[in-house]
């Protein structure tokens, strides 16, 4: 079995108390070779609370810890060797924390002075500890959406692009602060207007049809019908300038075709 050691502590009380980082390692190697386990590495934190967390990431804010969620992320291990759980946790929503990320790697806990402990195993705790992951996944969720909703708004505000798919007559590139013309759909876009100016009795259809006779075709390098046609006509005020996105309209940073 591939395991790898973790090892903390929080202040220098704790190695009078027989918790000294050297200590826990030795521990940690004994065991490994006691069980015939294939110990491959022992992160290390020294200094650090086990109820630290990074609480606009969500995570453990440790560095050590850390460095050890990145190799569970490169190698397949069965499990993190710890001389006790209070080394990787002090506080409930640590745990919940620490539960996440094992459960993510697949590995367990393989604790030395708790030998039964099991991150997989039943008992009535676990139902607040998943309940409360779930919560966790949830809330990172919805607070991800908000924040990309905030930069969205905020570029709209100033006129950029704020995301979506370009309106006939733009392209969007990745990294741009605003979209940018296509040349060949703007030419059909002024074409459309300048029929609706000249002809402004026509039917929907009947603009569609004279775009189509012209030789103008839609994204798709189809034929206009009346639905795109009433699409790019909505669409007035953006190819004058103005960008619109939710709610928000401002003067673009995009080039107008009208």
């Amino acid at each position: 079995m591939n395991v790898i050691g973790y090892v903390r502590v929080s202040t220098s009380g704790q190695a009078k108390d027989g918790y000294s980082l050297a200590y826990q390692q030795d521990e940690i190697r004994s065991y490994c070779q006691e069980q015939g386990w294939n110990l491959q590495d022992i992160f290390t934190d020294e200094g650090i609370s086990g109820a630290k967390v990074d609480e606009d990431a969500l995570e453990v804010d440790r560095i050590g810890f850390q460095s050890m969620l990145a190799a569970l992320a490169t190698r397949d291990y069965d499990a993190v060797v710890v001389l006790n759980t209070s080394r990787l946790w002090q506080s409930d929503i640590v745990k919940v924390l620490v539960h996440r990320e094992f459960k993510k790697y697949g590995v367990d806990v393989k604790s030395i002075e708790q030998p039964t402990y099991s991150i997989h195993k039943k008992d009535p705790s676990d139902f607040l500890i998943n309940g409360l992951m779930e919560l966790l996944d949830q809330y990172q969720r919805l607070e991800i959406a908000l924040k990309l909703g905030r930069g969205r708004n905020k570029k709209a505000q100033q006129g950029g692009y704020a995301g979506g798919r370009a309106a006939f007559g733009y392209k969007a590139r990745k990294g741009q602060k605003a979209i940018e013309v296509n040349d060949k759909q703007a030419q059909a876009v002024k074409r459309l207007f300048d029929i609706r100016e000249q002809n402004s009795n026509w039917s929907l259809s009947e603009i569609a049809f004279q775009l189509n006779q012209e030789g103008f075709t839609t994204q798709q390098g189809k034929q206009f019908t009346k639905v795109q046609v009433k699409r790019i006509l909505d669409r007035k005020a953006l190819y004058e300038g103005q960008y619109q996105y939710g709610g928000i309209t401002a003067t673009g940073l995009h080039q107008a075709i009208l």
